[in-house]
């Protein structure tokens, strides 16, 4: 594996970001790469994305995933090689990711007659929406796979560092709205009216009691209120309010109990002050659990390249990795690249020296996992 060519994939990237479901330009130089390498290509029916298949074509079947996809945010960093795409940049190392696995692919290429199994490669599309794992999934192409394996950047670590930790490490990430209905009137006289305003307010107080008083403290839980509308002058009490936020756990038991406690403290609220509410709860990605067995290989395959292991913190921040998931165990790992602003910030950058050390980690840890897997 040529580290200069893995840098160089992973500045091209860098400059040419593109948004979720936006991917082609990021897909046909992946593809050319990997064509050019004599990596065979599965036809996925999906116009951003590939799936590579290395080794035997027949079980074990693990896989590796990278996401490729950018988000909506102007870069303000200094690199030689920012992004030439106004207002987007890669700020979550989704290039990091996919230049990352593409080395692994081709490390693994170099030794295929020795692959005891076959090794899918994932380049998926819309992680950032969460649309891209379930139209990876959804093409079958992936339902004979045993092992799932990522990895994601991470700027509290230097390069040469590998974060694994057993058991939930991502959390799950719900949406809920509610829009509270009252009876419009003029401001002088508010008692003609029902007024949605105060009704928001006591909802926005009453939310927040759920983590510290429906929630065991043993549990990881956030209960967040992001966005409030009401009215759109200053003499009129409108007929509707409207609130939003976010839900994240770790277990689905903790999730469901409280979508349950956010429902019912809403719609008893909203009616102490005469007002009715229109609740909706929609469920985003799944918590990311690793399975433990996978992550002790893991650590013995980053020592003995050398890496420096520390268990990572969890992180109340969602992956759609979780889908993958639902078909067969895995791990994600965190991989240090420095840079010290955090993944989506506008001046965050990823340290190209983390590229190698880490295609080489997912390389030697794909065959383990299929030595595993055969025994």
């Amino acid at each position: 594996m040529d580290e200069k060519r893995l840098v160089e994939t992973f500045q091209w990237l860098h400059r040419h970001p593109e948004l979720a479901m936006e991917e082609y330009k990021t897909t046909d130089y992946l593809r050319k790469i990997l064509q050019e390498n004599r990596v065979r290509l599965l036809d996925t029916g999906i116009e951003t994305g590939l799936i590579a298949v290395i080794g035997t074509g027949k079980a074990p079947v693990i896989a590796l995933r990278a996401d490729i996809d950018a988000l909506p945010i102007a870069e303000q960093t200094a690199l030689p090689y920012c992004s030439e795409t106004p207002g987007v940049m890669h700020a979550c190392g989704h290039d990091f990711h996919a230049a990352c696995m593409l080395g692994a692919a081709l490390l693994l290429k170099e030794r295929e007659e020795t692959l005891s199994g076959t090794v899918k490669v994932i380049f998926q599309p819309a992680e950032e929406v969460n649309l891209g794992a379930d139209r990876m999934a959804d093409t079958g192409l992936l339902d004979d796979v045993q092992m799932f394996l990522t990895g994601h950047t991470d700027p509290q670590y230097p390069a040469g560092v590998l974060g694994i930790r057993p058991g939930p490490v991502m959390a799950a990430a719900d949406r809920f709205s509610v829009c509270i209905k009252g009876k419009g009137c003029h401001a002088a006289h508010p008692e003609a009216g029902v007024d949605p305003i105060p009704a928001l307010g006591a909802i926005i107080s009453a939310v927040q009691t759920i983590v510290s008083r429906q929630v065991s403290p043993l549990d990881s839980a956030v209960v967040s209120v992001t966005r409030v509308e009401a009215g759109n002058t200053w003499n009129v009490i409108p007929e509707t309010a409207f609130l939003e936020g976010t839900v994240r756990v770790m277990t689905d038991a903790v999730r469901e109990r409280i979508r349950k406690s956010l429902e019912n403290q809403i719609a008893h609220t909203a009616k102490c002050f005469g007002c009715e509410a229109v609740f909706q709860y929609e469920r985003g990605p799944s918590p990311v659990v690793n399975q433990a067995e996978v992550c002790k290989r893991a650590e013995i395959s980053a020592r003995e390249l050398g890496l420096r292991v520390e268990v990572n913190p969890p992180s109340m921040i969602a992956e759609d990795f979780s889908r993958y998931l639902r078909i067969a165990p895995g791990a994600l790992f965190r991989i240090g690249t420095g840079g010290g602003f955090d993944n989506h910030h506008p001046a965050f950058t990823a340290d190209p020296a983390a590229l190698l050390p880490a295609a080489r980690f997912f390389a030697a840890l794909a065959e383990r996992e299929l030595s595993q897997l055969k025994a």
